[in-house]
């Protein structure tokens, strides 16, 4: 595994849990970052986005007073969003298939199930820094492009007329929640 250096980085860690943010703090001391700021609910979370220049965010689906994807809907759709492009890696205990789909659909850029490992953190922090993904916005989503593969071969007018779920259909069928994640991210 390479190793980066993340020395530079400014993060947001917002979680509702005090021992949680506590584990993901421990977590990136360790991979070199030093500059963390902490939120235990989305407002908090939302007024250091409008306050600080944060670079990646990594926050809780289960949020107080506005839960992630709430969150993310205010921080990608607000015209006055002064970060609105911000990586977002979302973390969440609650791996249905749905609550999955909706963190997708308001933007985030990653997700990780818990419980969490340092290594699939580190695995995400590479990802969003060493291969950022554009965005795109259309009437009803704006947010990094959610379809990673290739489509250089794409012939049509139009690119994204149908949606993802038409184009790879989920079976959910004896999958755990890394397979689900990595088929709605990957």
């Amino acid at each position: 595994m390479r190793i980066i250096d993340m020395s530079n980085l400014n993060i947001l860690v917002a979680d509702s849990n005090q021992y949680m943010l506590k584990i993901i703090r421990t977590m990136l001391r360790g991979f070199g970052i030093s500059n963390i700021r902490e939120a235990n609910d989305g407002a908090i979370a939302l007024e250091e986005l409008n306050t600080h220049l944060i670079d990646i965010v990594i926050a809780d689906y289960a949020l107080e007073t506005l839960n992630g994807v709430e969150l993310m809907e205010l921080l990608r759709g607000a015209e006055d969003s002064p970060n609105r492009f911000v990586p977002v890696i979302m973390l969440s205990a609650y791996t249905e298939k749905w609550r999955i789909e909706a963190a997708r659909d308001s933007g985030v850029t990653e997700f990780l199930s818990k419980p969490l490992c340092a290594n699939d953190l580190y695995l995400r922090l590479v990802e969003v820094i060493e291969k950022p993904r554009q965005f795109v916005r259309t009437n009803r989503y704006i947010g990094p492009d959610r379809r990673r593969h290739d489509s250089s071969n794409y012939k049509g007018e139009e690119r994204r007329v149908t949606s993802i779920e038409d184009e790879f259909p989920v079976d959910t069928s004896g999958k755990n929640a890394s397979d689900m994640v990595d088929e709605l991210f990957g």
